[in-house]
């Protein structure tokens, strides 16, 4: 197990891909994307605690962090597409998805286009006003998992209560943060991700409190 970013490339079609893995249990996978403006380290506080957990990869998605970029790629559900390659060519087969910001609508519609596909989602943070997406919402059944800040000044909380409305297998937790939650709040965040890893993504429940 390791408590450090270990950083790499690799090349998933044509682009060169930054991502930081672990060598955690195999047994359960948690793919963490990297959230606007940031990049895979924004994980790096809460890294030691999930890597305890699962097996961790953590990606700079096309354009951002030091992946390279794509134009054709930068559209939500173009990116849910390349998303389900990244799964692919790292030959991970139902994973947890860790997706704030940026990742969130890619993560959702990856999940609406590719039932069973993956395990659950963790989202939040990332703007969801898309009329296609907001139509596919209700027939998202997998696990979500829903964090965001309760002081986010970019994407407000009702953004959230949005995708919790409408999805039919989801949380809610609204930690005391901004806009970069994760960050502002990693211990909490890490250990809402953790605790929804180790059964509360069946349940529903993470015991910490949320809706």
């Amino acid at each position: 197990m390791s408590g450090e970013l270990a950083v790499g490339y690799r090349t998933v079609d044509g682009l060169q891909i930054r991502y930081a893995d672990s060598d955690g249990p195999a047994s359960q996978h948690l793919v963490l994307t990297s959230p606007w403006v940031e990049s895979l380290h924004a994980f790096e506080p809460m890294w030691p605690r999930l890597s305890g957990i699962a097996r961790l990869l953590a990606i700079d998605l096309p354009g951002f962090g030091r992946s390279e970029r794509r134009t054709d790629l930068l559209s939500p559900m173009a990116m849910s597409e390349f998303l389900v390659q990244i799964l692919d060519e790292w030959d991970i087969a139902d994973p947890h998805l860790v997706c704030p910001g940026i990742g969130t609508p890619a993560a959702l519609f990856a999940a609406a286009r590719h039932p069973g596909r993956i395990r659950s989602l963790v989202i939040g943070g990332g703007a969801t006003a898309y009329p296609l997406l907001a139509g596919l919402l209700s027939q998202i059944f997998t696990p979500v998992q829903i964090i965001t800040g309760r002081n986010d000044p970019i994407v407000p909380v009702a953004n959230a209560e949005f995708l919790h409305a409408r999805l039919p297998n989801s949380r809610l937790d609204v930690l005391d943060a901004g806009h970069l939650a994760w960050e502002e709040a990693s211990g909490k965040y890490g250990a809402i991700i953790a605790a929804w890893v180790n059964g509360g993504y069946l349940t529903g429940s993470t015991g910490m409190g949320g809706t």
